[in-house]
């Protein structure tokens, strides 16, 4: 009875009554295709139970009970899902971990440093020390054995750049300044009448011009018609670059008074006024993009921290040195200082070496070695921050716990899968349940049981369609993922030529590339491949996509983006965080479909416009909820729950405006209907059935017409922008850059926006596209492989050419795997 948890008649979503039995102590993969219920039983049904039979178990209330019938069987459950990474720019791999806290402790117990004044070497551990209060705080101080010269003595706080005590004061610890680019706002060779100020157009040009030379007339320097830039004299140059109130214009006029009034020539100046404004938006005007760019901090050269605390060592290393180097070099510089320290300072750090130590273990068994201590958390792929995640339960010593995993081979080349599968076999092997949502069929051949959930997405899914080990799936009729094993192996043969022209990365060092040249042919499906960590990001979103700047770092330029119209990006960012944007209001179709509700005879006669169907404005939307359909209630040390709302029961609109039907549905109907089930309902209106006709084609079509952007997997939003770019295009040559689109989908699904991506290519457009699944990869026309591994030792193009080339190259890790 105890080694297995049986789930009855579950029922949350779009479950259908579902029961399933499964093995305990087992690696379970959890499968079927994009919207068929399976994160809705693992994460709303099984964890959500684990969580609230625990919870009350020490006596706290707070979470609901799932919709399902019984369950037994259960263990304390821990889920590692993709969401919630830190967008701080000041997180990095070291401070996440608190590995970078241990470190900051080595420093202030054994940091060695220099006296100012004698530059005798300090000890840093036997001093007689005196603590004076200062300032309401407790600063204490130590003495130069030499010269017994007084300094403040280091402590862990020193050591941080997130503090004011250890950040640099130039860059305040970020490690970069923001600069702008002259070269960009002032052309040299114009005078300001022809354009000389790049900012400056139209209207506001010839007000400015007329402000400006005022200015100068009310100096005595004043500006003759059409004097180019570089002529200029440096009082006139002052004028215009800082405006009349600047510490430059006082220099060349220390006598007189600025002008107080626009008329008379109160000019701002052209790069004041940009500073002014950059601050104001804190850096996110579109003008700032344009003109402003980041450069490595002077002052501190990137390392953050200040003069003293960067320069003080530990074993000969500073902290800037050790974290920047890769977490393979750190963990042999700790080993080597455990050898070296004597008895006595060793007591003083011995915690810290070994928390050290067995966090460097756990990430480098994890493949995640390439990365430095000093890497921003933002940087990391989906993938990545996972693993980062998993690597702090490898040495944990729990057993009979469930551990539940969102897709933990996001962003991992085959390769790298099998290593995670390794550690995912090892926590098993402790006496713990693995169980994860995947779609990667190399994942499944190493489970020990699948759960196939299907036959399709939303409606069409929620009942077990088989179950069994692989070879066992192979031979279930109704199982998706069986039938899309049995008729695996069908590669295209025919590669298209493009049209002869080239994109081209020219001398490309962005992170880790190493002066990469490389071209893209137009008119072709491209993958990008490689290990994680081997640089493709960095090629295709760091280099390529920037290379319209007007700023160039890390690149020499791109040639050949003069054959598009516009380039599209579509990432892994979430398209809202907002609850009130759903799925019909983003693609625009929802504004139509209020149009139609309008026009129906009952809502004329009661006097109703398009308006009061909107859930978002004041009119007919339930004025409760405020036409969210839920209320929020506050849980104390729990997240807030969300409530049905006990005036509108869900239905987000007054009962006024429910009763206007179209074919039978009323509006709330239509938001709580399948894109698919309205695509029929809307059969006779041509506007909005091609809209979301697209979207069933791309595999959308089980999502509801109201759901919140903020549920949507990365996937999910991927091809929802896909599909949004698509319908806007019109007749405009495009260039589609796309990170990862396969994420979350199921294989079947996958041949669905090949087949989406296909016809793009077919009207003429070139997809560029980063990618680790193999069935897309085959499905490419070209191939740009690159590596041999990650983070130092990635960074070049290992193979380029067809997947048949590709397969045929022994450098390649790509072409095993193909």
């Amino acid at each position: 009875m105890n080694d297995v948890i049986h789930v009855k008649g579950a029922r949350e979503n779009n479950l259908k009554n579902l029961s399933v039995t499964l093995p305990k102590n087992k690696l379970v993969v959890l499968t079927g295709p994009s919207g068929s219920g399976k994160s809705t039983l693992a994460m709303d049904t099984l964890f959500k139970e684990c969580q609230r039979q625990y919870l009350e178990s020490m006596g706290l209330q707070g979470i609901n009970k799932p919709k399902v019938d019984s369950m037994s069987g259960l263990s304390p459950a821990i889920s590692i899902n993709q969401q919630n990474t830190n967008r701080n720019p000041r997180s990095t791999v070291g401070t996440v971990t608190d590995m970078y806290t241990s470190l900051r402790m080595v420093f202030e117990k054994l940091g060695q440093r220099h006296c100012p004044v004698c530059h005798h070497e300090i000890d840093p551990t036997f001093n007689s020390e005196e603590i004076e209060k200062e300032e309401g705080s407790f600063k204490e101080y130590i003495f130069c054995s030499n010269c017994h010269d007084r300094m403040e003595k280091l402590t862990r706080t020193h050591f941080s750049y997130n503090k004011t005590e250890g950040a640099c004061p130039t860059c305040k610890g970020l490690g970069e300044t923001v600069d702008i680019h002259q070269e960009s706002v002032f052309h040299q060779q114009l005078s300001i009448e022809e354009g000389a100020v790049d900012l400056w157009k139209g209207r506001y040009a010839e007000w400015q011009i007329s402000v400006v030379k005022a200015a100068m007339s009310y100096y005595g320097v004043p500006l003759e018609e059409r004097v180019p830039l570089q002529e200029y004299s440096p009082e006139q140059k002052a004028i215009l670059y800082y405006g009349v109130e600047s510490e430059e214009v006082k220099e060349h006029f220390p006598d007189m008074k600025p002008p107080k009034t626009v008329e008379k020539g109160k000019f701002e100046g052209v790069l004041t006024g940009m500073w002014r404004r950059f601050t104001e938006k804190s850096g996110s005007s579109t003008e700032a993009e344009e003109y402003f760019y980041s450069q490595v901090c002077p002052d501190c050269e990137g390392e953050r921290l200040n003069e003293i605390s960067r320069n003080v060592t530990v074993e000969n290393m500073t902290i800037p040195m050790l974290v920047s180097h890769s977490l393979e070099e750190m963990f042999n510089w700790t080993l080597h200082l455990e050898k070296t320290l004597d008895k006595k300072s060793y007591k003083l750090v011995e915690n810290f070496i070994q928390d050290l130590k067995t966090k460097l273990t756990r990430i480098i068994k994890i493949g995640l070695g390439y990365l430095t201590l000093d890497r921003q958390v933002i940087t990391l792929s989906g993938g990545e921050a996972q693993r980062l995640k998993l690597s702090a339960l490898l040495d944990s010593a729990l057993t009979g716990v469930l551990y539940i995993m969102d897709e933990p081979t996001v962003g991992l080349h085959p390769k790298d899968t099998m290593g995670l599968v390794s550690v995912l076999k090892r926590l098993r092997d402790l006496g713990n349940t693995v169980l994860l949502i995947e779609h990667d069929v190399d994942v499944m051949k190493e489970a020990d049981y699948i759960i196939d959930i299907g036959p399709g997405a939303g409606k069409q899914g929620g009942t077990v369609v088989g179950q069994g080990t692989l070879q066992e799936l192979i031979n279930i009729e109704r199982s998706v993922t069986g039938k899309f094993l049995r008729g695996e192996g069908v590669i295209k043969k025919t590669y298209r030529d493009g049209t002869g022209e080239g994109i081209t990365v020219h001398h490309a060092e962005v992170h880790n590339l190493k002066d990469v040249t490389v071209t893209f042919p137009i008119g072709c499906l491209t993958a990008v491949t490689g290990v994680s960590g081997s640089g493709k990001s960095s090629l295709v979103f760091d280099v390529l996509a920037k290379g319209d700047d007007k700023i160039h770092e890390g690149f020499d330029k791109v040639t050949g983006l003069d054959h598009f119209d516009q380039m599209i990006i579509v990432g892994q960012s979430p398209l809202s965080r907002m609850k009130r944007s759903n799925i019909a209001t983003y693609i625009d179709v929802f504004t139509h479909i209020r149009g139609i509700f309008a026009k129906d005879r009952s809502a004329k006669a009661k006097g109703f416009s398009a308006k009061h169907f909107s859930f978002n404005t004041v009119g007919g939307r339930c004025e409760n909820c405020q036409g969210l359909g839920y209320v929020t209630t506050n849980m104390l040390f729990f997240p807030e729950m969300e409530v049905v709302c006990p005036v509108c029961h869900g239905k987000r609109f007054q009962q006024k405006i429910l009763s206007v039907k179209y074919d039978g549905f009323s509006i709330n109907d239509i938001l709580e209907s399948s894109i698919l089930d309205c695509s029929s309902i809307f059969k006779k209106e041509k506007k909005v059935r091609g809209v979301l006709e697209l979207l069933v084609e791309i595999g959308l079509g089980y999502l509801k017409m109201g759901q919140s952007l903020t549920t949507l997997s990365g996937g999910e939003g991927q091809r929802l922008k896909l599909a949004k770019e698509l319908i806007k295009q019109g007749n405009k040559r495009s260039l589609y850059l796309l990170d990862e689109p396969t994420t979350g989908l199921h294989p079947n699904d996958v041949t669905q926006l090949l087949k989406l991506l296909n016809r793009l290519v077919d009207a003429g457009n070139t997809v560029i596209l980063v990618e680790h699944n193999s069935q897309m990869i085959k499905g490419a026309d070209w191939i740009v492989d690159l590596g041999p591994e990650g983070g130092d030792h990635g960074g070049q193009i290992i193979a380029e050419g067809t997947p048949d080339i590709i397969v045929k190259n022994p450098k390649s890790y790509t072409g095993k795997y193909l």
